[in-house]
Formats: C-alpha cells, sequence, structure tokens
C-alpha cells in the first residue's frame, strides 16, 4: 500500500516544479516604466498588508483550534489541522505574490500584442494553479503515507485526515469572505464616488480608492478562490476515501479505493501541465477560445488517464461489492469518473451562457438599462434566479448517473473526476485578476490606447473565466457536500451503533434541521452583503472627503491619498469577516447541543444531519443565483460600453452600473464565499461526531 503513495506524490512534486519555473518565466519579463512599476508596487505592498493583517487573525482562530482538536482527538488531528492550513494559506499567499508581479508585465507585454499579454496572464494565473493542486495533493498524500507506515489504526488516519480537511476549509472561508469583502467595498466605493458623482473613467488614478480596487481583485480572486478550490479538493478526495473505507468490506479493497481518489488527481496534474501548453490565439484572435483549447485538452488526456489508471488498479470487468452486497465493476467507475468530467465542461458552458455578453441573458439586462436603474435591478435578479434552472438540471442527472453505477461511491468519483481539474480551473480564474490590474496599470500610467485595447480584451475574457470557474467550484461543492453528507450518516453508525437515528420527513427533528439549515445561507449572505455595505460606505466617505478637501486631485495636480483607502479597507474587511466566519463552525454544535438537552441523543443527532441537507440545498441556489446575477449584470455594463444601447455616458450606462455595483458583492464576496461555508459544516458535523463518541 506505501509503494501506491509514490506516484501522487511525484506527480504532486512535478506540479509544485512546473509551478517554480513558471514563476521564473514571468517574473523574468520586463516592467516597464518606472511610472508602471510605482503603481504595480502599491497594489503589492496593499496586498500583502492586507493579507498579512488577515492570516494573523486566522493564526489566532488556528491555534485555539490545534489545542482543541489534539486535546480531542489526539496529536496526529492536530498536525493535520495544521498541515491543511498552513498549505492552503500558502497556495493562496505565494499566487497572490505572483498575480500582483505578473499584472506591470502583462501591461508591459501589451505594447507587443495579444498574444505575448495572454502568454504572461496566463501563465501568472498558471502559478497559482499549480501550487493549489501540487501542494494539496502532496500533503494529503505524504500525511496518508506517513499514518499508514507508523501503523495508525484507520479510524485514527482518517480523523486526522478529516482535521486536515478542516485546516483547509477554516483558511477557505476566512480567505473568501474577508477578501470578498475587501474587495467589493472598494469596487462599490470607487464606482460610486467616483463614476456615478465625479463621472470618471474606471480605474481614473485621480479616484482614491483606485489602488484598493486592484488590491482587491487579488486577495478576492487569486488568494480567495485558490483557498476555496484547494478546500475543495481536499475535502472531496477525503470525503470519497472516507467512503471507499466504509463501504467495503475486504480489507484489499478498502485500501484500494481509498487509493483511487488520489490516483485520479496525480494523472490529472499531468494533463493540466501539458492542457497549459495548447493555450495560444489562433488566426481569429480569439482569447476565450485560445483559453478553451487548454481546458478542452486537459479534460480529454484526463479522460484517457482516468481510463488508463482505473483498467490498471482494478480492471474494467472485475467486480466489487458494497457492504450491502451491491456490486459494480471497475467499468462502472470510470463511467462515473466520464460523468464528473462531463458535468465540469457543461457547467462552464451554461455559466459562459448565463454571463457572457454574447448571449441573451445579459443582453437582456443591457436592453432593460435603457428603461431606467429599477428595470436594470428587476432584470438582473430574474437572470440570476434563472441561471441556477440548468445547471441544477445538470447536477442532479450527474449525480443520479454516477449513484446508478456505483452508488454513493461512485458519487464520490464523479466529484473527484471533477476536482481533478482544478489546476486547469484556478488557472483560468487566477488570470481574471492579472488582466484586470494589467488594464488598470495600463490606464493609470497613461499608456497608448492600443495598449489598452488589448488589456480590455483580455480582461473581458478575464470576466467571464471569473464566472465560469465560480460556477465550477458551486458545482464541485454540491457533490462534495452530497459525499461528506453519507459520511455523516456512514460515521454516525460506525460511532453511535446503538442508537438508531433515521433520516424521515415524518421527523419534527429532520424537518427542524431542514429549516434552520436552509436558513443558514440566507443568515451567512445578509451578515456578508452588510459587510460590503459598511465597508464600501467607509470608502465613499473617504473618496468624498479627499476629493472636497484635496482639490487638486480633479485637476491631476496633486496625488490622492491611495493608501488611506488601502488600510481603512483592511481593517473593515478583517473585522466584517470574524461573525459570518465562525457561523458555520458553531451552528451545527449549537444545534446539537439544543436538541441534545432539551430533547435526546438520538433526536440531537437527526437535527444536525438534516442541518447539513438543509444548507446544500438552499445554499447552492443562493450561490449560483448570485454569482450568475452578478456576473451578467457586470457583463451588461461592459457591454452597453461597448457602444450597445447608448454607450458610454448614456442613461442607460448610468443604470447598468447602478445594477454592476449591486451584483459586485453578489458574484464576489457572498455567492462564491457560500461553497466554503457549505462544506465546513459537513466537516465540523463529521469532527463533532468522533469527538462526541469519546464522551457518550
Amino acid at each position: 500500500m506505501v509503494d501506491l503513495y509514490i506516484f501522487p506524490i511525484i506527480c504532486s512534486l512535478i506540479a509544485i516544479i512546473y509551478g517554480c519555473f513558471l514563476v521564473y518565466s514571468v517574473l523574468s519579463q520586463p516592467t516597464g516604466s518606472e511610472k508602471m512599476q510605482k503603481i504595480s508596487k502599491a497594489i503589492q505592498q496593499g496586498a500583502k498588508a492586507f493579507l498579512n493583517r488577515q492570516y494573523k487573525m486566522i493564526t489566532l482562530v488556528g491555534v485555539f483550534v490545534f489545542l482543541l482538536l489534539s486535546w480531542q482527538l489526539g496529536m496526529l488531528a492536530g498536525i493535520g489541522f495544521l498541515i491543511g492550513s498552513i498549505l492552503s494559506g500558502s497556495a493562496g499567499y505565494i499566487g497572490m505574490n505572483i498575480s500582483v508581479r505578473g499584472n506591470v508585465r502583462v501591461a508591459e507585454a501589451a505594447k507587443k500584442g495579444l498574444m505575448p499579454a495572454l502568454s504572461i496572464a496566463f501563465k501568472s494565473g498558471s502559478i497559482t494553479g499549480m501550487l493549489v493542486v501540487g501542494l494539496a495533493l502532496l500533503g494529503l498524500t505524504l500525511y496518508c503515507m506517513i499514518l499508514t507506515v507508523i501503523g495508525v489504526p484507520t479510524k485514527t488516519m482518517l480523523e486526522a485526515l478529516i482535521s486536515l480537511s478542516f485546516g483547509a476549509s477554516l483558511i477557505s472561508i476566512f480567505a473568501r469572505l474577508g477578501g470578498g469583502i475587501f474587495t467589493k467595498g472598494a469596487d462599490v466605493g470607487a464606482d460610486i464616488v467616483g463614476k456615478i458623482e465625479a463621472g470618471i473613467p474606471e480605474d481614473d488614478p485621480r479616484n482614491p480608492a483606485v489602488i484598493a480596487d486592484n488590491v482587491g481583485d487579488n486577495v478576492g480572486d487569486c488568494a480567495g478562490m485558490a483557498a476555496d478550490l484547494f478546500e475543495t479538493y481536499l475535502v472531496t478526495i477525503v470525503g470519497t476515501m472516507l467512503l471507499g473505507s466504509i463501504f467495503f468490506k475486504d480489507v484489499a479493497t478498502a485500501n484500494k479505493m481509498m487509493f483511487f481518489p488520489l490516483a485520479i488527481g496525480a494523472v490529472s496534474i499531468l494533463t493540466s501541465i501539458i492542457g497549459t501548453f495548447f493555450v495560444k490565439i489562433g488566426k481569429k484572435q480569439n482569447i476565450m477560445g485560445a483559453l478553451y483549447k487548454g481546458f478542452v485538452t486537459t479534460a480529454f488526456l484526463s479522460l484517457i488517464a482516468i481510463g488508463f489508471v482505473t483498467y490498471l488498479l482494478m480492471g474494467f470487468k472485475s467486480e466489487y461489492h458494497l457492504i450491502d452486497e451491491i456490486s459494480f465493476s471497475g467499468l462502472n467507475l470510470f463511467y462515473c469518473a466520464i460523468t464528473g468530467l462531463v458535468v465540469t465542461g457543461l457547467l462552464m458552458w451554461l455559466t459562459e451562457y448565463y454571463t457572457s455578453t454574447k448571449y441573451n441573458p445579459v443582453k437582456s439586462i443591457a436592453q432593460a438599462s435603457t428603461t431606467g436603474h429599477a428595470t436594470n435591478i428587476i432584470q438582473g435578479l430574474a437572470v440570476g434566479m434563472k441561471s441556477t434552472i440548468l445547471p441544477v438540471i445538470v447536477i442532479c442527472i450527474g449525480i443520479l448517473i454516477s449513484y446508478l453505477n456505483a452508488e454513493l461511491y461512485g458519487v464520490g468519483i464523479a466529484a473527484t473526476s471533477m476536482l481533478s481539474l482544478a489546476g486547469m480551473i484556478v488557472a483560468l480564474d487566477s488570470y481574471g485578476p492579472v488582466t484586470d490590474n494589467a488594464g488598470g496599470i495600463a490606464q493609470m500610467a497613461n499608456m497608448d490606447k492600443s495598449v489598452r485595447k488589448i488589456t480590455d480584451a483580455l480582461d473581458a475574457v478575464g470576466n467571464t473565466t471569473k464566472a465560469v470557474t465560480k460556477g465550477y467550484a458551486i458545482a464541485s461543492a454540491a457533490f462534495g457536500a452530497l459525499v461528506l453528507f453519507a459520511a455523516f450518516v456512514e460515521d454516525l453508525s460506525r460511532y453511535f451503533p446503538k442508537i438508531e437515528c433515521q433520516f424521515v420527513l415524518q421527523s419534527p427533528y429532520v424537518i427542524i434541521g431542514l429549516f434552520l439549515g436552509g436558513l443558514l445561507p440566507y443568515f451567512f449572505g445578509a451578515l456578508g452583503m452588510s459587510a460590503v455595505g459598511r465597508a464600501a460606505s467607509a470608502i465613499v466617505t473617504e473618496v468624498r472627503r479627499q476629493f472636497k478637501e484635496m482639490p487638486g486631485i480633479m485637476k491631476g495636480t496633486q496625488e490622492p491619498e491611495y493608501g488611506v483607502a488601502v488600510d481603512l479597507l483592511t481593517k473593515a474587511a478583517i473585522k466584517e469577516m470574524i461573525l459570518p466566519s465562525l457561523l458555520p463552525i458553531l451552528a451545527p454544535i449549537v444545534i446539537f447541543f439544543v436538541i441534545y438537552f432539551v430533547v435526546d441523543l438520538s433526536s440531537a443527532f437527526v437535527s444536525m444531519g438534516s442541518l447539513l441537507l438543509g444548507t446544500v440545498v438552499t445554499g447552492i441556489f443562493m450561490a449560483f443565483s448570485m454569482t450568475g446575477g452578478g456576473g451578467a449584470w457586470d457583463n451588461a455594463k461592459k457591454l452597453i460600453e461597448e457602444g450597445h444601447f447608448g454607450g458610454k455616458g448614456s442613461d442607460a450606462h448610468k443604470a447598468a452600473i447602478t445594477g454592476d455595483t449591486v451584483g459586485d458583492p453578489y458574484k464576489d464576496t457572498v455567492g462564491p464565499a457560500i461553497n466554503p461555508m457549505i462544506k465546513i459544516i459537513s466537516i465540523v458535523s463529521l469532527l463533532l461526531l468522533a469527538i462526541l463518541s469519546k464522551h457518550f
């Protein structure tokens, strides 16, 4: 069994080495004029200051959790928690540091043309992608191997791996929410005073919030998404390994099924690296097409590689029996993996349909903007609601197909194959903030219009890739949450075999759990939206103050106090992220103990389990609606700015700016943060079961 771990370790090391090569390749590119370097340096300093302060806050919480887990579940669980949190934080931190250095190099490369700029932007994003999958798989596999070598019992090993997942989850919820509050507080505040009140363009250097806005792109969409998908990647693989250990009676088969998710992740790292070499502009100069070449190549090669691994590890015709005596073959598992890859492709296409300027949903919002602000908001909300329909149907079909092939373990394999493409997906997402910043630097440094034209084209595609990857993250969270719920039910029967817990709708405790779980995403969302509103209000007040007290800003004779806005937002985001981030951690604990003290132990477990399902159901719909609607609002504004429906400065444009301002916290703060929220509730519940088993 130990020998099997060598292959994933080698593949993860290849990803990290390739990431280091890309770092060298990006940093060796020219950085442009002194003015460009000065602007880039300001963005770097702001992003670093925010993450340093954020990680200090997370460290305080992390130390408490480490001590608690070590006390209750043993030192191995505590060490697992440290590994997950440190590696997750490192992936986001390193990726963000490259992102804020790649931006100025993309702007400089745009002088030479579209392909050089695209190449640097995508390489910058690929660094984060390779680090996410490389560090996640390396940490998980190495720890598994160490625990196996020292002869740790399976139960203790799984508790340590769940703790490792919790470490990644804790970083993810804070990074997603804190980064989201910062970036959208800056964006909304800058738009309200800059675009609407002062009538100056986006990324105008006269706007005191413009540096904070560029900083926010990186801490939200680069560090935040990296932590999010790092956590989802880890949690899904660990959840599937957990099901493999539970559902198979034969020890050799169980070990094989626990290793299979690691093997899928390993081969897909290699295919993701190969896929990055296919991102090239064709004769049609289609940027999105170039990026999709890389994704399609990765997905196709992953399909072949996973089939090969399935055949080598278990054969296509060999029968495997679950504990309920239902059997399936290796070919059935391959069908599950195919299902996961197909679902990924369909969801990316559907998200693009709802958020791209080429299709009717975005055009309908732009059209509605011609009759005012209210109609823009109404149509944007409608598009957001519609954007949930087809993705949820696709997810349901994917779950059904994979379940019919290999029951819940098959669903886990489908989810694992989805997440196996995370390296390429994160690369596509992290490409976005780099190009967004490059456009801002080009504008603030007064570079030639031809440069801005290229960076605008790259940025427009970046908005779509960010929306598409958010849809992917949400869908993978849905699959992952189902896997974790199955693990919760099985762990419950394993830890407490004498307690009968039935999840039937006739039970009031099931209904209570479903209702309270369904409530949590709304409560979480309200806290997140309010936080952005307060942060944006503070920025609006500060920018107005600077415009009033420093009249030379608008004349171009006086430089705004950019650092004041960055520092103000940093403090606000750190303060505002604490309460909503703790909500999914405390909710299952509170629900359990309230029902336990009021009723009994069995009812408490039933309510806690139902809480997980209720959170998944409303959370998935909220996340799809918010990210889809927010992305559509954003691109409706860009469509009008391209000259349609009245163009820049028209009444329709002003209405579209209002819609985009509402959509910003939808798509970049609350919607994406619901993903880790859904999974962290499940992870906390699994750990709570393990702790309670030692006391009841």
